[in-house]
C-alpha cells in the first residue's frame, strides 16, 4: 500500500513549529518574523500541490524499472531495510550536492535556502518542481532490486528527518555530530557566508560529507539566505526567478556552447564575455538587513486569514485529490496557489492587487457553482459562500487602509 508518509505528518509539522515558537517566544529569540514565515509555508502548500499528480507518476517511472529490469530479487527482511536505508541516503546526498553545482539544478532547488530565518517552518519551504527530477538519482536501487514500496517508505522518513533538524533552539549535540546531520550542520548548509557555501548536503548521515570533502563545521555566526536575496513573497516568482535570470544570461552569451555551459556550470559561472565565474562575496556586516516588506495590522489580518484560506483548501486538496474529479482538483488547486500570491501581494503591496485579488473572487463564486453543481454536501457550499462573502467584505474595508498606506509598488 502508497502511504503518504508526509502528508499525514502536517499535523506534527505544526505543532513542533508552535513548539518552536513558543519557546522562542520565552526565550525572547528573534527566530520567527510573520511575514518570512508565511512566505515559507506558502511554498510548502505550493509544493505540495503541484507534485500531486508528479508523485504518482514518479514512482510508476521507479516501479516500471523495478518490474521489468531489475538485477535481483531481494528478501523483505531487516538486512534489505538497513542496506536500503543507507542506499537512499548516499544518493539523496550526491542528488543534494549535484543540486548545488548544476545551474539547472540549482534554479528549482534555491527556493529552499531564500529565507534569511532559520526555523521549522524553512523545512516546509520547498520547490515546486523539483521532484520532477531528483527521482532520477534514485534509478540504480530500482535496477538494484529494492521494491518500490520500501524506497518510498524510507525516502518518505529520509526527508521527515530533515525538518528537526532547521532550528536554532538545538545547539552542539556531542559525539552525534560525528554520525548524524544535526542542527548544527544544518545551519551551516543553509548560511550565504562564502566558507558554508556548498557544505554539509547530508540527509540523515553526515558521514557522506566527511568522506566526500563537503564538511564544514559550524563556526562563526550564520547568516542566512542566498547571496543574492530575493527580496520577495512571491511564490510563484520565488520558484521562477533563477530560471529567468539564467535565460537572460543564456541570451547574451556568444555561441550555443557558453548558452548551454550557462545551464550546466555551477552556480557563480558567466561566459568570460560576461566577466567569467563570480565569487560570493563576503557578508557586510555593517549594512546588512534583511528584506522586511510588510503591512499595516489590517493588512496582516487579512493576510492571516486568506493564508487560513489556503492552508484549508490546500489540505482538502491534498487528502481528497484521489476521490476528486480532474476539474475539482484543478479549480482547487488555482483558488490555493492564487490566494497565495494575494498574501504575498498584499504584504509587498503590488500595484496589480486589486483586479488580481477580483478575478480571485469570481473564480470562488465558480468553485461555489461547481460543488452545487456537482453534489458536495449542503455544509461545504454553506462554508464556502461564508469564506467567499467574508473575504469580499474584509477586503472592501481593507482597501480604505491600502489607499492611505504607501504608494503601491509596481511589479
Amino acid at each position: 500500500m502508497k502511504v503518504d508518509y508526509i502528508a499525514l505528518s502536517v499535523p506534527i509539522f505544526f505543532i513542533l513549529i508552535g513548539v518552536e515558537l513558543a519557546y522562542a517566544f520565552y526565550k525572547k529569540l528573534n527566530y520567527y518574523r510573520l511575514n518570512d514565515s508565511l512566505a515559507n509555508l506558502s511554498q510548502g502548500i505550493g509544493s505540495q500541490i503541484v507534485g500531486l499528480s508528479m508523485k504518482t507518476i514518479l514512482f510508476f517511472g521507479y516501479k516500471y524499472i523495478f518490474e521489468h529490469w531489475r538485477l535481483f530479487d531481494l528478501p523483505h527482511n531487516i538486512w534489505i531495510w538497513i542496506i536500503l536505508f543507507i542506499g537512499v541516503d548516499f544518493f539523496y546526498y550526491w542528488f543534494h550536492r549535484m543540486s548545488h553545482q548544476v545551474n539547472a539544478l540549482w534554479a528549482a532547488h534555491i527556493v529552499h535556502h531564500q529565507s534569511e530565518e532559520y526555523n521549522l517552518t524553512v523545512a516546509l519551504r520547498q520547490s515546486w518542481f523539483q521532484g520532477w527530477f531528483s527521482w532520477v538519482f534514485y534509478l540504480p536501487l530500482a535496477f538494484i532490486g529494492f521494491d518500490p514500496i520500501m524506497f518510498l517508505t524510507l525516502s518518505s522518513f529520509n526527508t521527515l528527518y530533515q525538518f528537526w533538524i532547521h532550528t536554532r533552539a538545538i545547539k552542539n549535540m556531542g559525539f552525534l555530530e560525528y554520525i548524524i546531520n544535526t542542527p548544527s550542520h544544518h545551519r551551516v548548509h543553509h548560511g550565504s557566508n562564502p566558507k558554508y557555501i556548498d557544505k554539509n548536503h547530508a540527509g540523515t548521515l553526515i558521514i557522506w560529507d566527511r568522506m566526500f570533502g563537503t564538511f564544514q563545521k559550524e563556526e562563526e555566526e550564520v547568516y542566512y539566505g542566498i547571496t543574492t536575496p530575493l527580496a520577495s513573497w512571491n511564490p510563484v516568482w520565488a520558484n521562477v526567478h533563477y530560471w529567468v535570470e539564467l535565460w537572460q544570461t543564456a541570451q547574451k552569451a556568444d555561441g550555443m556552447g557558453d548558452k548551454i555551459r550557462v545551464f550546466i556550470k555551477p552556480p557563480g559561472w558567466f561566459p568570460e564575455k560576461l566577466g567569467g565565474f563570480k565569487s560570493a562575496p563576503e557578508i557586510d556586516v555593517v549594512n546588512y538587513r534583511k528584506f522586511d516588506a510588510n503591512g499595516t495590522a489590517s493588512v496582516v489580518f487579512y493576510v492571516v486569514f486568506q493564508f487560513l484560506i489556503a492552508l484549508g483548501t490546500g489540505s482538502v486538496l491534498l487528502f481528497m485529490f484521489a476521490k476528486f474529479g480532474w476539474l475539482t482538483n484543478v479549480l482547487l488547486a488555482l483558488f490555493t496557489v492564487s490566494t497565495l500570491l494575494t498574501c504575498g501581494a498584499l504584504l509587498e503591496k503590488k500595484r496589480w492587487l486589486n483586479p488580481a485579488e477580483y478575478l480571485r473572487f469570481i473564480l470562488g463564486a465558480f468553485i461555489v457553482y461547481h460543488f452545487m453543481q456537482t453534489g458536495f454536501s449542503n455544509q461545504v457550499v454553506y462554508l464556502s459562500v461564508v469564506l467567499l462573502l467574508l473575504s469580499v467584505i474584509l477586503f472592501i474595508f481593507l482597501k480604505r487602509s491600502l489607499n492611505h498606506d504607501q504608494k503601491l509598488s509596481s511589479i
